[in-house]
C-alpha cells in the first residue's frame, strides 16, 4: 500500500499529504517518517469524529492528497511586512514551515483587534523583540 502511495506522490521521503476515512469519517492528514517508520498520527478531533480511542481497531482508507495546502499570507500581515522591510526580509528567509505556522496562526484569529495585536507581535518577533507562537526568535 505504501509503495503505491509513494508512486502517486512522486516521493518516498519527507511529509506526504494524504486524505482518507476512519470508520467512514473523512480526514486530511500528513504521513511522516519518524525513527525510520512511517506514521499517521490520529489527533483528538479525528478520533472523536470516528468514535474511536487510543488502542481501538478502526476501518481506515488512505490515499495521496494532491490538493494545494498552501496557507496564504493574511492581507493585513502582508501589508505590515511591506511597511517593515527588515521584518519582511527576515520573514522571507524563514523556512516555509515557519512562514506557514505564522500565517496559520494569524488566520485562526477571530476578531480584527486580535489580528492587529498579533500582527504587531509577529513583526516584533521577526525583529527579535518579543516571543510569538511560543518561540523566542526566528
Amino acid at each position: 500500500m505504501l509503495a503505491a502511495l509513494f508512486k502517486e506522490a512522486g516521493k518516498d521521503k519527507g511529509h506526504i499529504p494524504i486524505k482518507g476515512t476512519i470508520n467512514g469519517n473523512p480526514f486530511t492528514q500528513t504521513l511522516v517518517k519518524y525513527s525510520g517508520k512511517w506514521r499517521l498520527y490520529l489527533n483528538t478531533p479525528m478520533r472523536q469524529a470516528s468514535n474511536s480511542d487510543v488502542g481501538d481497531t478502526v476501518a481506515m482508507q488512505i490515499q495521496f492528497d494532491p490538493a494545494d495546502r498552501t496557507v496564504p499570507i493574511h492581507p493585513k500581515l502582508k501589508a505590515a511586512l511591506q511597511k517593515n522591510k527588515p521584518a519582511n526580509k527576515i520573514y522571507s528567509s524563514l523556512a516555509p514551515s515557519m512562514q506557514k505556522e505564522i500565517c496559520r496562526y494569524i488566520y485562526a484569529l477571530k476578531t480584527d483587534e486580535s489580528i492587529e495585536r498579533n500582527i504587531k507581535k509577529a513583526i516584533n518577533f521577526l525583529l527579535g523583540k518579543e516571543r510569538f507562537i511560543g518561540r523566542d526568535k526566528p
